[in-house]
């Protein structure tokens, strides 16, 4: 899974496009393969002065919350959060889609068209955000506001303008804590809060930084205990002085009062229900989020259904690989096995993050032979910071990083682990993503957005990839990709059953404890993460099935023609996109004979 920094954000701006493409004017989304009909420059030249203002307006508008999306450095200020500033976002995005209606889509180029056809439904999304007041929740059972500005002091200063920013904006969190508090408390006030049983216990995030026993200790002064040599030995005692100063006088006093409001007010006040249908407007609410997280149009019954017939045709695949070990036993006994027999975990921390790096390699000597292009960018493994990790997932991909959970390692099994490295690292998140920042020839809407579809979409498809590849080196490991396979197609039922069906947190962990080889630990976390933000884990096994649809049906028109290294560059060129536009590139791909966007690399 990918988030923006610490991969773990649910932020009310997530660079996410919605839904159905007939939207746009055109009948399907086919039309937008063709050539569109006269090329006019001034409605390309229109429609690029919408979306150039509109993006600026956009970057400072989150400036301080979002720099790892602008790259601009460091910024001296968060965002404002409050009500006033929610309702202008608002009504900026709703006037924005006017300006939209007003353009002719015939009349645009075929590059634009494309791009218009993402970037109407980008800014649908951030609206309908905005409409159901996204804003009066925003944290759930993996993730929150203040997770996410606590990654600002894991981000890497350079200058002492940087550290002189950084101090500007440690002194202004006060005031958006505040303005977050109040938010709070509007959607607590509307029934508008994650289930009460998926907040219980995540106080940590919060005393970390208020229980650290020394400024020097808390996660918010960690930029200033390596700074750069470049930075003079007397500039950085004042620059750390400044820091200790806005760390004491408004970052402490700011996480106190949230976490007394916190435990004694929010957690006490949330929800018992878990659907998002209770939620206030709740079904429109839900079919917003599938809408978001899948950029299908499907309902919530056809999702259930697609889920139950995956998760039956897995469960024979896994069956088929049990005997491969020779296991005598049932399902149930395999599974105990792996979940209790300690050869299949590692014995340290730096066991997992070694045995992880060693896969991650092994990809490398590959790469060449399914890839033509290849992105400049590397990545670390780095450890899940431990004031996150007991609510954290497995591990957390993106540019420059591939975060692995090394918590609680008898839930870490060793079997997934290639499946896991594979989606969170490369060819998965830390691959595509860098692919698509390095497309400096789109729109920087279209670089700098995340679409679950897609990116979890192509993430999931590569553990499959890792068959082809040969990275799965015995069953248990085919097993281990089995079984995200499965835990993926079971997000289908479990988090459409818990939000449509009335399902139980019970029902739901029991769900994915018989289906699966999960822990137990994971189970809980990951069942309290499919309550607390509906409709995100259905982006993973709907995006998969869409690519793998699409490659079959390219291997079928093109036969001996089909170049495996054009498609998967075919796919990975347009960046994120909706799923959707996967079936017009492809189209495009087997009408050009399988030539990818770069022939002398294929």
């Amino acid at each position: 899974m990918h988030q923006p920094r610490l991969m773990t954000r649910p932020r009310l701006v997530a660079l996410l496009v919605a839904a159905s493409l007939l939207g746009l004017g055109v009948s399907s989304p086919q039309a937008l393969a063709n050539d569109a009909a006269t090329p006019t420059p001034s409605a390309d030249e229109a429609f690029k002065a919408i979306y150039t203002r509109e993006w600026t307006w956009r970057q400072a508008q989150f400036a301080g919350e979002d720099d790892e999306d602008s790259h601009k450095g460091v910024a001296d200020h968060l965002p404002h959060v409050d009500k006033a500033t929610q309702l202008l976002r608002q009504r900026y995005w709703q006037d924005v889609l006017v300006e939209l209606k007003a353009i002719d889509v015939a009349h645009l180029s075929s590059d634009a068209a494309l791009n218009f056809a993402i970037y109407r439904e980008q800014i649908e999304t951030l609206f309908a955000s905005q409409r159901f007041r996204d804003y009066e929740k925003p944290l759930n059972a993996d993730t929150s506001f203040w997770t996410n500005l606590a990654g600002t002091a894991r981000d890497t200063f350079h200058s002492s303008e940087d550290y002189e920013h950084y101090a500007a904006w440690l002194r202004d969190l006060p005031r958006y804590v505040d303005e977050q508090i109040v938010n709070m408390t509007a959607g607590l006030a509307r029934g508008f809060t994650p289930p009460k049983v998926t907040l219980t216990g995540r106080e940590s995030s919060l005393t970390v930084v208020t229980a650290a026993p020394s400024v020097e200790s808390n996660p918010y002064y960690a930029p200033y205990l390596k700074m750069p040599a470049t930075i003079s030995a007397e500039e950085q005692l004042r620059l750390q002085a400044a820091g200790r100063v806005a760390i004491e006088e408004a970052v402490l006093p700011a996480y106190r009062r949230l976490l007394a409001f916190y435990h004694d007010t929010y957690v006490p006040g949330a929800r018992r229900e878990l659907a998002a249908t209770r939620l206030p407007d709740g079904k429109a609410y839900y079919q917003s989020k599938i809408h978001e997280f899948t950029t299908l149009d499907l309902s919530p019954e056809e999702i259930h259904a697609i889920g139950l017939r995956e998760v039956a045709e897995i469960h024979g695949e896994m069956l088929a690989v049990m005997k491969e070990t020779g296991f005598g036993g049932d399902f149930a006994d395999f599974l105990h096995e792996l979940r209790s027999d300690p050869k299949f975990y590692a014995k340290t921390p730096e066991e997992l993050l070694m045995r992880a790096a060693f896969i991650a390699k092994d990809f490398d000597g590959k790469a060449a032979e399914y890839f033509g292009y290849l992105p400049r960018a590397r990545f670390a493994i780095k450890p899940v910071p431990l004031d996150m990790a007991p609510f954290y997932t497995a591990g957390r991909g993106g540019p420059g990083v591939y975060l692995l959970n090394t918590y609680d390692l008898p839930s870490r099994p060793l079997y997934a682990l290639t499946a896991l490295t594979l989606h969170e690292s490369a060819p998965g998140h830390a691959f595509q993503m860098p692919i698509s920042l390095e497309h400096k020839g789109q729109p920087e809407f279209r670089q700098k957005s995340y679409l679950s579809g897609y990116g979890e979409g192509w993430a999931l498809y590569c553990e499959k990839l890792g068959l082809e590849m040969g990275m799965y080196k015995t069953p248990y490991d085919r097993f281990g990709m089995l079984t995200y396979q499965m835990w993926r197609a079971a997000r289908l039922v479990v988090d459409t059953g818990i939000h449509a069906k009335g399902w139980t947190r019970e029902q739901a962990q029991r769900y994915l404890h018989d289906n699966t080889a999960l822990s137990d630990h994971e189970i809980e976390t990951e069942v309290d993460r499919y309550i607390s933000w509906p409709g995100q884990a259905l982006a993973y096994y709907l995006g998969e099935m869409t690519l793998w649809n699409a490659r079959h049906r390219a291997e079928q028109a093109l036969g001996a023609k089909f170049n495996l290294r054009a498609f998967h560059d075919a796919v990975l060129e347009m960046g994120s996109v909706p799923l959707p536009m996967i079936d017009v590139r492809i189209d495009r791909l087997i009408k050009e004979e399988g030539r990818g966007p770069y022939p002398d690399l294929e």
